[in-house]
C-alpha cells in the first residue's frame, strides 16, 4: 500500500528496497525558495541500523503492514523455538536469529507479541520485565558488604547478568528486558 511522506508517522513501518523500516523520526521542512521536503530517521527492523533520508513532499513510500500476534513460548525443538497462536493454537517454528535478544529472556509458557510480515518474524515484543530463577552464581561472603558491588549470575536460559552479592541460587529475579540488567528479587 503505497503511503504519501506527508502522512509518515512515528513508528510506521515501510518497506523500502533496501529493507524493511520503522519510521524513528520525521520533520517536514518548508524551505524559502524551492520545494517542500520531509526530513527522516528510519530504523531497519531486521538489523537495527539507523539511517536517515530525505524525500520531497507528497512523495510515494511503499508501507509494510506488519501483523502482531499474542503467541505463547512451548518449547524449543533442537535450536529452534516453538510457539503457539493464543487465538487460532498454531504452532510456529522460528529460528533463534529471528528473535534477536528475546530467547535471553523466554522460559516455557511465557507470552510474546510476535510480529510478522510477509510470514516472516521482523521482532518480538516481551514484556517490560520477567521473572528468571539464578542456576549458578558464586555464593556470597559474610563481611562483604561493599556499597554497590556486583558478581554475575547465570539465570535458566543461559543469560547471566550482574546481581547484587546477596543473591543465591534458587533466587528468583526480576530482569529488565530491554536493558538486561537486574531490577530486583521477586
Amino acid at each position: 500500500m503505497a503511503v504519501s511522506t506527508n502522512d509518515l508517522k512515528n513508528g510506521m513501518s515501510l518497506d523500502l528496497p533496501e529493507g524493511l523500516f520503522s519510521v524513528v523520526e520525521f520533520q517536514h521542512v518548508k524551505p524559502g525558495k524551492g520545494g517542500a521536503f520531509v526530513r527522516t530517521k528510519l530504523k531497519n527492523v531486521r538489523s537495527g541500523a539507523v539511517i536517515e533520508r530525505t524525500y520531497r513532499a507528497d512523495e510515494k513510500l511503499e508501507q509494510a503492514i506488519i501483523d502482531k500476534r499474542d503467541m505463547q513460548f512451548l518449547y524449543r525443538d533442537g535450536t529452534d523455538f516453538v510457539f503457539m497462536d493464543t487465538t487460532s493454537y498454531e504452532q510456529l517454528q522460528v529460528p533463534p536469529d529471528a528473535l534477536g535478544e528475546a530467547p535471553n529472556y523466554l522460559k516455557e509458557g511465557d507470552e510474546a507479541n510476535v510480529q510478522m510480515y510477509n510470514n516472516e518474524i521482523v521482532g518480538v515484543e516481551l514484556p517490560a520485565a520477567v521473572e528468571l530463577t539464578v542456576t549458578e552464581t558464586e555464593p556470597g561472603m559474610q563481611g562483604d558488604r561493599v556499597s554497590g558491588a556486583r558478581k554475575p549470575a547465570t539465570l535458566q536460559t543461559g543469560h547471566v547478568v550482574q546481581v547484587p552479592l546477596f543473591v543465591n541460587i534458587g533466587d528468583v529475579l526480576k530482569i529488565d528486558t530491554r536493558s538486561g540488567e537486574y531490577l530486583t528479587r521477586a
